[in-house]
């Protein structure tokens, strides 16, 4: 999905550093990763040396070492995490940094029940917490609970308005299927922005909104002028590579997402590549995606989101059924929902994803993959199911000439 998925960290009350991140899974837009986190963790390293019992500096480091699994794509970082808060755990339980850092921790390894229930306790603990709110609206929105995840940004806003806050609003607005709501809300993050990472973090989710809706000129300018921000930020350049992609550039594609997957090879990435490739004529090259699959599990990562839809569209569909299930029973949100309808469909069993592609289109996202896997279902049930489905959710026979959206390229499509 969004990978759960980047410039500055909001530095919330008690020095706290907010970076509740996915690896795969739809982010709800937490701040950008701020590009000094290694020498930081470092810096603060030290101090635990000469301060051991400072439970809060060890949050901070967890939390720091979260940070780094999404900024290098080494999901070895969790296990580091895991280690200082431990440490931390044992010497404030129930100190409200603690429990936020133990909830980032679980989103990231995509234990989103968890995170909700150690965010939950975070904001009994301090009510003023805006961190914890953060993590609690992004481990909602995993769950499925939008109008719960909808109130955590809310009350996140009121207590912290800043890109963070206002980068979640926009997410919660567009699963709503309100554009203009994301967008503005995006503005007063861009507003608000004056790091340079937060402008390219703001600049490219702009940039995946004008993606989403088709408009291929608007997303390159936006993801051109985040890396005009921040050279560094790798999902601007992958935004880039889609644009070329979709554009039918697809040699270009290829050497950009050479370059992206050299700085960041996350799985969404690793898929993208090998689906633009395939579609170049060159044969798709599983073998990192593979390897990286078992160094997240390794890691403590449970993703059976990506496993579902790469073997879905990619491999063994019932192998893609089964992770579809176990995501959905344990996070059943809208991309699961499509996961597992796409899933029994490619499997043959059209009529049992019906009620699964419904869901997943319900809210009125326009997002057009899910609303593409519907179009198909309903066509594959007949009895003209497909004019029930969302007025701008067109048919297989033509949804690939839509701008912005190749059925040949469905990891482009995906939120990262």
């Amino acid at each position: 999905m969004r990978s759960l998925v980047l410039a500055s960290g909001a530095v919330l009350a008690g020095a706290l550093v907010f970076t509740a991140v996915a690896m795969s899974a739809p982010p709800a837009r937490p701040a950008a990763p701020r590009p000094q986190a290694a020498p930081f963790a470092e810096t603060l390293q030290a101090r635990l040396k000469r301060l051991p019992g400072d439970h809060r500096g060890w949050a901070r480091l967890g939390l720091q070492y979260v940070d780094q699994a999404r900024v290098t794509g080494d999901p070895s970082y969790y296990v580091k995490a895991e280690g200082a808060l431990a440490t931390a755990a044992r010497l404030s339980p129930d100190d409200d940094a603690v429990l936020t850092g133990r909830a980032a921790l679980a989103a990231g390894r995509h234990a989103f029940s968890d995170a909700v229930r150690l965010a939950e306790r975070a904001t009994a603990a301090n009510p003023y917490g805006a961190a914890a709110y953060g993590v609690l609206a992004d481990a909602r929105t995993q769950l499925g609970d939008l109008p719960g995840a909808r109130r955590a940004v809310d009350r996140m806003m009121s207590l912290r308005p800043g890109v963070a806050s206002f980068a979640r609003a926009s997410y919660a607005a567009e699963l709503r299927g309100d554009q203009k709501g994301a967008r503005e809300f995006l503005q007063y993050a861009l507003d608000d922005a004056y790091t340079p990472a937060d402008v390219a973090y703001v600049r490219y989710y702009l940039g995946e909104l004008a993606l989403h809706s088709g408009d291929l000129r608007e997303a390159g300018d936006q993801y051109g002028r985040a890396l005009a921000a921040d050279p560094a930020y790798t999902p601007a350049m992958a935004g880039q590579a889609r644009v070329a992609a979709l554009g039918g550039r697809l040699t270009e594609a290829l050497t950009l997402y050479d370059r992206v997957v050299q700085r960041l090879p996350l799985p969404q990435y690793l898929i993208e590549q090998g689906e633009t490739a395939a579609k170049a004529g060159r044969p798709a090259d599983w073998t990192l995606l593979r390897a990286q699959r078992g160094l997240l599990e390794s890691a403590g990562v449970r993703d059976d989101l990506t496993w579902a839809e790469f073997e879905a569209d990619h491999g063994d569909p019932r192998q893609a059924v089964r992770h579809a299930r176990a995501e959905y029973a344990r996070n059943p949100n809208l991309v699961a929902a499509d996961a597992l309808a796409w899933a029994l469909f490619k499997a043959g069993d059209a009529k049992a994803a019906l009620p699964y592609a419904v869901k997943a289109t319900s809210t009125g996202w326009r997002n057009p993959l899910l609303r593409y896997h519907r179009a198909r279902v309903e066509q594959a049930l007949g009895g003209g199911r497909a004019n029930t489905a969302d007025t701008d959710a067109d048919t297989a026979g033509d949804t690939g000439a839509r701008p912005g959206f190749d059925p040949s390229l469905p990891a482009l499509a995906r939120f990262s």
